[in-house]
């Protein structure tokens, strides 16, 4: 029996999601394998909670908990963290230096693909389309004709850190974008504005699976929505299509860049593309690497089409990450 600490909650917007997802994998492991603790890491405290909801404080120098006298150590760690710090890298980089195990990519990996602006460029040089892009960071000049005389409108300005489509704006008006760019400021000191992108919304999970890099069923998003927003993703505002309606040139296309995304970023575990499909060819708009877990998320619905259960996918990632 193996002890599984299941890490939820995090620093930033999308705690409440965490949690969500973070229950169902201690839904779902086989008890007869594994010891689930469900592990609420929060700005606050960081605490186990136990069945009857008793929470015991985590031991930070090594990650352990002391239960009703009884030192408990993990044997691995699942991370199911959307944000920070589960997947911007910081406790990934942790956990290696405890020398624990976790389910999720390396510290590196993960800080690289939560930066939207840094993800982008270093796929480009490998052929992987993006759309046309501007930075700012916190404090710079705005120079508003000369972005939108490059970006064009309408266009999308987003936190350069952030998921959940926390903070973004689709602008369609001059007088819309500095408000846009405030409402981007308030989830990160780092936006990126990105060209509006007039095609299929799709996204695609790729994992590790029994040793080998997996591409699962693509998924077609299509959003009541102006674009997959926090209500279209979460409030039931958009419908999600697995497999997506696209012909197959174009499916083996998404797959191949996906994979080749996952692969030349030296990615493990679970990751999730999103790409907008123009004119027969996918643009890639970002990478998350610890993608929602629910029943409804888009990764467990594709895994569900491949023929792989909730149970199996989470056992899969704790398998790997033991390797």
């Amino acid at each position: 029996m193996k002890n599984v600490a299941i890490i939820m909650g995090g620093y930033s917007s999308e705690y409440k999601i965490s949690l969500s997802s973070g229950n169902v994998v201690y839904q779902n492991l086989d008890p007869s394998k594994y010891i689930g603790y469900r592990i609420h890491i929060l700005k606050d405290k960081w605490v186990y909670v136990s069945t009857d909801n008793t929470e015991y404080p985590i031991d930070k120098s090594d990650f352990s908990v002391n239960i009703e006298g009884k030192k408990t150590i993990f044997d691995v760690v699942f991370n199911a963290i959307h944000g920070t710090p589960g997947e911007d890298g910081l406790l990934q980089a942790y956990f290696e230096l405890l020398g624990i195990k976790q389910t999720s990519c390396d510290y590196y990996q993960a800080a690289l693909t939560f930066n939207k602006r840094d993800t982008l460029s270093v796929l480009k040089p490998y052929g992987i389309k993006t759309a046309t892009s501007h930075y700012l960071n916190l404090g710079d000049e705005i120079n508003v004709d000369e972005i939108l005389k490059n970006i064009g409108l309408p266009c999308f300005v987003k936190p350069n850190k952030s998921g959940s489509s926390f903070g973004i704006s689709k602008v369609k008006t001059v007088a819309e974008f500095l408000p846009a760019i405030e409402m981007a400021y308030k989830e990160d000191n780092e936006i990126i504005i990105e060209s509006f992108l007039d095609g299929t919304e799709v996204s695609v999970g790729v994992i590790s699976y029994k040793g080998n890099t997996k591409v699962l069923p693509i998924t077609e998003i299509v959003s009541e929505n102006d674009f997959f927003d926090y209500e279209a993703k979460y409030l039931g505002k958009s419908k999600e299509i697995t497999p997506a309606r696209i012909s197959e040139e174009i499916k083996q296309k998404i797959e191949l860049v996906a994979k080749k995304a996952y692969e030349v970023l030296k990615m493990r575990g679970f990751s999730r593309s999103e790409f907008i499909i123009v004119n027969e060819e996918p643009f890639m708009l970002e990478i998350n690497t610890v993608p929602g877990l629910t029943n409804e998320s888009i990764l467990p619905q594709q895994a569900r089409e491949a023929g792989i259960s909730l149970p199996e996918l989470f056992e899969n990632a704790i398998e790997e990450a033991l390797k």
